[in-house]
């Protein structure tokens, strides 16, 4: 017997219980039928023949295929927290990928844009029609840390001096809009009157008059950095990288980074206070008597 049905329940109570996003609602279907699979080829054919050797078999599987650490991790977590809902229900004894672990990923650092070069490139004549709009974009994504998939989302009367966005798991947050993003998004919003309908409330859209997809966005994040003459790929996640880290160096409040990101512990917030390190070596360097360098 498959556990498709049992999936698939699950992933309607995730749509209309928990209500989360396409997104995520797409990987873990993706997850857990391929435990499915794995299950079928090993010959467990009901919920009762799932056990802790039956996941590590599984784990072992998804190593030899390449996966990063990272993707291993999230599949482990889709089929843990989808046994934990048949636990819930009755339906088993215990929850056999409890205990199991996946492999660390390892800990790299957010890369992030040099922060004159985005400043400069900001402060260039951001030119008219589409070209407003990418330079709002891009304004607009340095100026409050988004996510790539709230952006996309916003219409044209969420903006203000203050923006609600709702993030991942649905959780809504306040975050502020600087005076230039402002002055960028007006810009735009003048261009945006000549070509969309009245009835259509995205506020970035794209030449149809429809709402740019998350791909279109990127693409044109990475051909405004191009056309500004900024140094390797960008893209919006860097961009919501270069935000926590800059305003991290000028306010030292880590606390404050975390909820204008939407960060639901701190402690995924706290991976940009080892950014800026060379800067704080210089510091101790020049400022701490025994680290200062005797005169010759």
């Amino acid at each position: 017997m498959s556990l498709k049905p049992r999936i698939d329940e699950y992933l309607q109570h995730l749509r209309h219980e928990r209500r989360l996003s396409p997104h995520t609602l797409k990987a873990t279907g993706r997850d857990l039928t391929d435990f499915d699979a794995h299950c079928a080829a090993s010959g467990a054919d009901n919920l009762e023949s799932i056990n802790t050797h039956l996941v590590r078999s599984w784990l072992s599987k998804l190593r030899h295929r390449d996966l990063s650490a990272a993707s291993t991790q999230r599949m482990l977590s889709s089929l843990r927290s989808f046994l934990r809902d048949q636990l819930a229900r009755g339906r088993i004894d215990a929850n056999p990928a409890a205990e199991v672990r996946a492999p660390k990923k390892p800990r790299t650092l957010p890369k992030t844009v040099e922060k004159d070069a985005l400043n400069a490139a900001l402060d260039r004549d951001a030119g008219d029609g589409l070209a407003a709009r990418d330079h709002a974009i891009v304004e607009l994504f340095y100026s409050s840390g988004l996510r790539l998939a709230e952006l996309v989302a916003l219409n044209v009367d969420n903006v203000a001096r203050e923006l609600r966005v709702i993030g991942k798991g649905s959780k809504t947050r306040i975050v502020p809009v600087g005076s230039k993003a402002l002055a960028a998004i007006q810009a735009w919003n003048r261009e945006r009157a000549l070509i969309v309908k009245d009835d259509e409330r995205a506020l970035f859209v794209g030449r149809d008059g429809k709402r740019l997809s998350a791909r279109a966005v990127q693409d044109r994040v990475r051909a405004w950095a191009r056309a500004a003459g900024l140094p390797g790929g960008l893209h919006p996640h860097r961009l919501r990288h270069s935000f926590a880290t800059h305003l991290l160096e000028e306010s030292g409040d880590l606390r404050a980074v975390q909820e204008l990101l939407g960060h639901a512990n701190l402690s995924t917030t706290q991976i940009y206070t080892h950014l800026d390190f060379n800067r704080l070596a210089k510091v101790y360097d020049a400022a701490h008597p025994r680290a200062r360098r005797a005169k010759p």
